[in-house]
């Protein structure tokens, strides 16, 4: 394994592997290059041309554990199609970027679980089923073929965080309405909007109440203002960087069906986009165009994860 391989799949979420060097076929076959294991397993997997980290026991149980990505029906509702609960981890990584995560995924969930630690940049371990393997080998895949683009993120608005649960609802709130919020200690004067939960201006018997807090803060920084608005879908959330003229925005898609022509606005002006879609390969963007100070634009595919460059 090259040097540089080994640093792009550092980048990468590791899957915490606990099967002996007998499913070594199953991991060749996944195209599966590095796994993390107990530190007893290592030295059995030394020879076989798969890279190992060892993670001790009291790593793994000191890390923080998500929930699983995906959608859930909302209370009082038959179908988690209609008016889905995003359940998403980002803001829980905005909260605390040095954190060390965790996941334990059922089949059907290592791809998104890996693409969102990914797209946040986040440390994080995974524990999936067996038969995501291939899922989790074509991610991993994905992901280290991208082009290099570590740019800071993007944010409309503050939070400042007391460490309460209720501090955390609100980021999670607006993280699953694509508000793009940067965290922070104290007052920050060049966010254009700052919410301290308890403030006369944001109490929080407001935040009791998601969908009208929501809407107050969107009302307050206007939809004009926003960095980034997603048309047409509740499931999918993104994460926007730029610098220099650049930027990269992260699409994660929680609903678990593919989404087609997903109209974007993303605040700059900015040439031909080109979208590298996992399951999809590199495409280009359609019906792009500058309207203004914003550049507007539709993704042909969405399936489970896909990252947009422009320039």
């Amino acid at each position: 394994m090259t040097p540089l391989l080994i640093a792009l799949l550092a980048a990468v979420p590791c899957v915490y592997w606990t099967a002996g060097v007998e499913t070594r076929p199953a991991l060749e076959a996944a195209a599966m290059r590095r796994i993390c294991v107990a530190p007893d397993q290592a030295e059995p997997w030394r020879t076989t041309g798969i890279s190992t980290v060892p993670i001790a026991e009291a790593d793994l149980a000191s890390r923080e554990v998500l929930l699983v990505p995906g959608v859930t029906a909302r209370a009082g509702l038959a179908s988690p199609t209609r008016m889905p609960y995003v359940v998403a981890s980002g803001w829980r990584m905005l909260r605390n970027p040095a954190g060390r995560y965790v996941y334990t995924v059922p089949a059907g969930k290592a791809a998104l679980a890996m693409a969102e630690a990914f797209a946040y940049g986040a440390d994080a371990l995974l524990r999936i089923d067996p038969a995501d393997l291939p899922a989790a080998g074509r991610m991993t895949a994905f992901l280290t073929a991208l082009p290099a683009a570590d740019f800071p993120a993007v944010a409309d608005l503050a939070v400042i965080d007391d460490g309460t649960p209720v501090s955390g609802e609100v980021m999670n709130l607006l993280a699953r309405r694509n508000l793009l919020f940067e965290v922070v200690q104290t007052a920050a004067p060049r966010a254009g909007l700052t919410i301290r939960i308890g403030s006369p201006e944001f109490p929080v018997a407001d935040a009791a109440d998601p969908n009208a807090f929501a809407l107050k803060i969107r009302r307050q920084l206007t939809d004009d203002r926003r960095a980034l608005r997603i048309f047409g879908s509740e499931v999918v959330v993104g994460r926007l960087t730029a610098q220099g003229g650049r930027a990269r925005l992260h699409l994660l898609n929680y609903g678990g069906r593919e989404i087609q022509g997903l109209r974007i606005r993303v605040r700059g002006r900015y040439g031909a986009g080109q979208a590298h879609v996992e399951g999809a390969g590199t495409i280009a963007t359609d019906e792009q165009s500058v309207v203004g100070e914003n550049t507007e634009l539709s993704l042909p595919r969405l399936l489970t994860y896909a990252v947009i460059d422009l320039e």
